[in-house]
């Protein structure tokens, strides 16, 4: 093997030994090292953005596991606004529209609307965690947001039988424009046996023919209280009430038939023990007779109650 470089001479037509300096030298160093710098670079980029890794198939198989269960979070995040938004349509336009109160503020609705993120970029493991976190908060979240939809239904259906239950109850005054009462509840003394008997009722003098009004919803009943309470009808109005109407001259209505508060039933007259053209009114609450000025409050001043009140607790002659 040759101990150096040799170089052709043309003109003596023989390989002569060439000596080699130290510029020469470095400057085949350089060119080697240079190369080599070429040829690693070159493999680095074809390692880096040529061939995947197994270490960046793996973050690339992680990645897309995150991605999917971010899309899955979305999906049920787009779920529960869309409970919250009729959440809060049923609270801005049925219970805060009946309890005439104003609806809630956007500022206190939505809170995080006010809230920027820190735009801090996040490591892996560190998003990987958050989302796991944000996938418990959204479980709690559902759970609650069923529990408020069924309470918020449960309220409507309290709301509906709150309101039929109002209509139920007598609230207005059998007759119209009556100020005083005759002869009011309790004992009074009976007209022709002139002894202190129980009254079960209040008899409101009126002349004969006057309108009669039913003081509250509910179905005409075919009981038959008594051949002295003369041309009579009962209502009944449901949880647990009942009203009585008698000695009518007519009624307008028959057994069976539903009456709206308001509606006209008969018209005042003398039928049945009588003495005097009235109307004889009861208030039945379960198997109670109640006194019946105490359900006079819909279609009334104070003072005029004031006066009905003042008068039925005259203890006079009933009427019947």
């Amino acid at each position: 093997m040759p101990n150096g470089f040799y170089k052709f001479n043309p003109k003596t037509l023989s390989f002569e030994k060439v000596k080699l300096g130290f510029r020469h030298i470095a400057k085949r160093m350089v060119w080697v090292f240079l190369s080599g710098i070429a040829f690693g670079l070159l493999f680095i980029w074809i390692a880096f953005y040529v061939i995947d890794s197994p270490k960046e198939k793996l973050l690339e198989k992680e990645n897309n596991e995150l991605k999917a269960e971010v899309e899955e979070l979305n999906t049920r995040i787009d779920l529960m606004s869309k409970v919250l938004l009729d959440i809060e349509d049923r609270d801005d336009n049925v219970y805060r529209t009946i309890l005439e109160a104003d609806p809630v503020p956007a500022s206190e609705r939505y809170p995080l609307l006010s809230v920027r993120s820190d735009g801090d970029s996040l490591s892996r493991s560190e998003a990987s965690a958050m989302l796991k976190e944000a996938n418990k908060k959204a479980d709690k979240l559902m759970v609650r947001l069923a529990a408020q939809t069924k309470s918020l239904d449960e309220l409507e259906q309290i709301a509906d039988k709150k309101s039929e239950m109002l209509n139920c109850i007598p609230a207005i005054r059998p007759l119209k424009n009556m100020y005083s009462v005759t002869s009011g509840f309790g004992r009074r003394y009976h007209p022709v046996l002139k002894t202190l008997r129980s009254h079960t009722g209040v008899d409101i003098a009126a002349p004969k023919g006057t309108p009669i009004y039913a003081t509250a919803d509910g179905v005409v009943t075919s009981e038959n209280p008594g051949s002295g309470y003369g041309i009579c009808v009962v209502i009944k109005h449901g949880y647990t009430y009942k009203t009585l109407y008698a000695h009518m001259s007519k009624k307008t209505v028959k057994a069976g038939q539903k009456v709206k508060r308001g509606q006209l039933i008969g018209y005042v007259g003398t039928s049945g023990m009588a003495t005097g053209s009235h109307l004889h009114y009861e208030v039945i609450k379960g198997d109670q007779r109640v006194n019946p000025v105490y359900y006079f409050y819909s279609d009334i001043t104070p003072e005029e109650y004031n006066a009905i009140l003042e008068s039925s607790k005259k203890v006079n002659q009933s009427l019947s």
